[in-house]
């Protein structure tokens, strides 16, 4: 099941991103990120408008995917950088291709055009789920991380929804 992430699910998804914090090199955050931040997290996308959903399953949550403003000035604003984590026991089960499909799907229906996913380098199975929805490799930097005592390449893959109607003149002022 997926459904729209609470502040209430901060602990699971704070337990999730936290594995990835302290155990690999795909987050270049290098604290656990407590609690009331990530509680704070979820309230600062929603007030956003932007989504952010959670996979559950026997009532549990065991993956999540959110969308955040690519930059902050104002020409950027229909341009916007997707996220997604799995619980590391449930990865490669199709969670993570779910969570996208959801995440995508909400934004096709709003305002986005674009969609930027941001990935440390190497991570096949990221690269290849990007792919594999759609998106296409636009840029790579090399060494610009720096973590467990070793430089890191970042690359970032681009989904552009094609299909998407003219924005109205009032959009785009």
């Amino acid at each position: 099941m997926i459904r729209t992430a609470t502040p209430e699910d901060a602990a699971s998804i704070a337990s999730i991103y936290n594995h990835y914090v302290l155990s690999t090199a795909v987050t270049f955050e290098t604290d656990v990120v407590p609690l009331d931040e990530m509680a704070s997290r979820v309230r600062e996308v929603a007030a956003a408008g932007l989504p952010w959903v959670v996979a559950e399953r026997n009532g549990r949550v065991v993956g999540y995917a959110y969308a955040s403003k690519w930059k902050g000035r104002c020409a950027y604003r229909f341009s916007i950088e997707s996220t997604v984590y799995v619980d590391a026991e449930y990865t490669r089960q199709g969670i993570g291709a779910a969570l996208y499909d959801a995440l995508l799907a909400r934004l096709r229906s709003g305002k986005t055009h674009v969609v930027i996913g941001g990935i440390a380098l190497p991570n096949e199975g990221s690269v290849a789920l990007h792919e594999r929805l759609g998106f296409r490799k636009v840029a790579h930097f090399n060494e610009v991380g720096f973590k467990f005592e070793r430089w890191i390449d970042v690359g970032y893959w681009q989904l552009t929804f094609v299909d998407k109607p003219t924005l109205p003149v009032e959009a785009h002022g």
